[in-house]
């Protein structure tokens, strides 16, 4: 847990980057044991971090204030992305099921989408709250595609898409038609930013392997502002941003640091495939790390621009 654990360090790209991180800070391995983990979301509250084994069927629970690690929920309905809503209730993408759910402070699961147009969502994937209280999501068929992650079974959709949902509506919104795999999403600290990761490489030889930038309306709808990063290792995932503006993205060889601008800053080496990170802790500067069997997380200068 604590030294330098091989594979692990920054790597700088861009002056920039260098106030980004205290120089004796360390990349620290917080627990292993999953097959592929995913969706890391902070609870300030209870100072701890859930998130997902995908094809171990939980949800794992990493307490901040012993260092212990322990099963959250199993089954999980093979959930993925989570995320903590404007009153800290846990909302979590759900493969199995192909839904979005929260999680009431009673324990118990509501469903607040999964169906469109009467037609069941593929398998919903990753998922941000925005200030107005409206939910964000993704839906990709990686879910169905076999049954390492879900259920194998046939999209009735016909597409992969980015939806909002309005709690106070009920009501679930289709906003994108042209993603091939959509991914990670995040807002800029202004939300007048979405930024949506396309994986789509993974299925589609030369297929998209980038995060796109697109304009947020007053009314909630998107619009097309280009590619904003290609990845250079791998695929990049879940990502989350800070405080100014920042994109802090998992890829094949770790995390990769993104200014606003578009330039790549840096990177966090870890040894495994990272799959999704999240700002946490005290301070929301600690950056928790997902990746293929273990969770990781360093302490940065910068910090978290919302949790989950």
């Amino acid at each position: 847990m604590f030294g330098l654990i091989d594979g692990t360090g920054f790597e700088v790209l861009d002056p920039r980057f260098d106030s980004c991180f205290v120089g004796h800070a360390r990349v620290e391995r917080l627990w292993t044991g999953g097959r592929w983990l995913e969706g890391p979301a902070w609870f300030a509250a209870g100072r701890y971090l859930v998130f997902s084994d995908i094809p171990n069927n939980r949800m794992m629970r990493y307490d901040d204030t012993s260092g212990h690690t322990s099963v959250f929920r199993a089954p999980s309905n093979n959930s993925n992305g989570n995320t903590v809503d404007n009153q800290g209730r846990l909302i979590t993408c759900e493969h199995l099921t192909r839904r979005v759910t929260r999680t009431d402070f009673d324990g118990g699961i509501t469903v607040l989408a999964d169906r469109i147009a009467g037609k069941r969502l593929n398998s919903p994937n990753d998922v941000t709250v925005k200030s107005d209280g409206t939910i964000w999501f993704t839906d990709p068929n990686y879910g169905i595609l076999h049954d390492y992650e879900g259920d194998y079974g046939e999209a009735e959709i016909g597409g992969c898409h980015v939806y909002r949902h309005d709690p106070a509506k009920g009501m679930t919104d289709q906003l994108t038609s042209d993603f091939v795999k959509p991914n990670g999403l995040a807002f800029s600290p202004d939300e007048t930013v979405l930024y949506v990761a396309d994986t789509g490489a993974t299925h589609l030889p030369g297929g998209p392997r980038h995060i796109r930038k697109l304009a947020v309306s007053n009314e909630g709808r998107l619009s097309d502002l280009g590619v904003f990063a290609e990845c250079t290792s791998g695929l990049f995932d879940g990502f989350r941003v800070d405080r100014k503006g920042r994109i802090w993205t998992s890829a094949g060889d770790g995390v990769h640091a993104y200014d606003p601008d578009g330039t790549l800053l840096g990177k966090i080496h870890i040894p495994e495939g990272v799959s999704n990170v999240t700002f946490g802790g005290e301070k929301l500067n600690r950056l928790f790390i997902t990746a293929s069997t273990s969770l990781y997380a360093v302490y940065l200068t910068v910090n978290g621009s919302r949790l989950g």
